[in-house]
């Protein structure tokens, strides 16, 4: 057991330094001078640590089959180590020398979120021409979305989308097949025309510089008005805490792509989550309730969307190779600051476990690769607590994962929600006795609480402690306010005609009918 004041090998102040190491050889060629040295014994020289960086993520891709040739998939960027790297393996993968190209169509969208992170308006326009710049030059269709736009999002957003036709899928290598057989055929009516037909849908969708909201961007990407940038910011002002803050700008995010995808056509969504990310992921939502929903929290293919998939394929990249590629291949990123707490020592729950992890790798290197590995193990069948068999599953309003709060009674939701019954206020014929210069207790409610009791049905376990610390309901987006009143409908209309409606008989034989 790992005990606290153990230093497990640190260097102290009466222990020697290490000896400086001797250079050594690529461990693959046998050649070249190493480099790096990734792991103990997996010394690479540059162009070797390439060609392995480069393998790993086609074989991410291949190994899985997710994505079909002549898709439109949407690539997440942040600006990041990780999502830079992996914007340009998708650049080399698409390019004409390289042996087996990509097949599929790719489309850019960056999330400007400036306004939470303490950026002012000359540092985001400062900002997003940086990162305009670096999509520009990548000739792919791009989307700039501002964060404030989540107060325009309609509330279909937090439905799960139609999974596709009636008609079955082919397979992957059919599909491939097929895909080629089409080029042949473009090729030849082309008269001898070398250019194949990804690349000139590629070259038709240069110019497609539209962000979600639907108008064209202006060069240099205007800022949203003032008023909806006051908005979004008295909504994280009123979020109690930095955990609840981290969680909210991770729901606006994901729920902005998502809508760039759905209204732009795309089927897939890359994130450039990593390893490393993925670990601390793991752990964090473990910590957060969400241990019911890991596998689609930190898999490789996230389909609780339904019609949009989302897929990680730099899930396999440590931190550390990330880094050593970007500083190598000269990869350019546009790093932006991340939410701040007004208190120092009041940190969030991500940066604590991050922290935490990051200090075991420091003395354990396995660290990170064997939380990434358990988590590897995980079934990504979603979670059906307590719905009724063959019926669709209820989702949770903020995440769209299947509601884990259905048996209360089987899970730690239960005491909790006890204790909050008994803390706002006295039980049984107890009373507060105000007499003739006040009302009582129980007549004057807490203000909001009423509103907030109608969301929590509709939210899971983890979204149900991050409402607690969101503020007062009439902050949120109205999106999610309208679907939360479309749900609360539903069900009300639903227990009024329950009695009404027919029920199946099970054990009624089909002959008799």
């Amino acid at each position: 057991m790992c005990q606290a004041r153990e230093d497990y090998g640190r260097r102290g102040p009466g222990r020697r330094a290490p000896p400086p190491s001797s250079p050594r050889t690529c461990a693959k060629c046998k050649q070249g001078s190493a480099a790096l040295v990734i792991r103990v014994g997996d010394a690479f020289c540059r162009a070797c640590f390439r060609e392995y960086f480069v393998h790993k993520f086609r074989a991410v891709l291949g190994k899985n089959r997710v994505i079909f040739p002549g898709e439109k998939v949407l690539l997440a960027l942040s600006g990041g180590l990780a999502s830079s790297a992996m914007l340009r393996q998708v650049q080399e993968g698409l390019s004409r020398e390289t042996a087996k190209r990509l097949r599929f169509v790719p489309g850019l969208v960056y999330v400007d979120e400036g306004a939470v992170c303490g950026q002012s308006a000359a540092q985001r326009e400062e900002s997003l021409a940086r990162v305009e710049a670096m999509l520009q030059a990548t000739g792919f269709p791009y989307y700039l979305v501002h964060l404030e736009q989540a107060f325009d999002l309609p509330g279909s957003i937090l439905r799960r989308g139609p999974r596709g036709g009636e008609e079955p899928c082919p397979g992957y290598k059919e599909a491939v097949e097929d895909f080629i057989q089409q080029q042949r055929q473009e090729v030849a009516v082309a008269d001898g025309d070398g250019a194949a037909s990804l690349p000139r849908r590629l070259a038709g969708l240069r110019t497609q510089d539209v962000p979600a909201g639907g108008e064209p961007a202006a060069p240099g990407a205007q800022l949203p008005a003032a008023a909806r940038t006051q908005e979004l910011l008295r909504l994280f002002e009123a979020a109690e805490t930095l955990t609840a803050k981290e969680e909210l700008l991770q729901m606006l995010r994901t729920h902005l792509i998502l809508h760039t995808a759905r209204t732009r056509g795309y089927t897939k969504v890359m994130m450039g989550d990593s390893c490393t990310r993925v670990a601390v992921k793991l752990l964090t939502n473990l910590a957060l309730g969400r241990g019911a929903f890991l596998a689609m929290d930190t898999g490789f293919l996230d389909s609780r969307h339904g019609d949009v998939a989302v897929v990680r394929p730099m899930r396999e990249y440590m931190a550390k190779e990330i880094a050593f590629y970007n500083h190598f291949f000269g990869v350019p990123t546009v790093i932006t600051p991340a939410l701040r707490a007004k208190r120092r020592e009041k940190t969030s729950i991500h940066r604590l476990m991050e922290d935490f992890l990051l200090g075991l790798q420091a003395e354990f290197p396995s660290t990170i690769s064997t939380v990434y590995r358990t988590g590897e193990k995980l079934s990504t069948a979603p979670a059906e607590v307590g719905s009724e068999p063959g019926a669709e599953p209820q989702l949770c309003l903020l995440c769209l994962c299947a509601l884990d709060t259905l048996a209360e009674e089987d899970l730690a939701l239960e005491p909790t929600l006890i204790a909050e019954e008994a803390a706002q206020g006295p039980a049984g014929d107890g009373c507060c006795h105000a007499g003739t210069q006040g009302s009582c207790c129980r007549s004057s409610p807490t203000p909001g609480a009423e509103s907030r009791a109608a969301f929590l049905p509709l939210l899971c376990y983890s979204c149900r402690l991050t409402f607690k610390e969101l503020g007062h309901p009439d902050t949120l987006p109205p999106y999610v306010r309208s679907e939360a009143q479309r749900r609360s409908r539903r069900a009300e209309m639903k227990q009024q005609i329950q009695e009404f409606l027919l029920e199946d008989d099970d054990d009624e034989d089909p002959s008799e009918s």
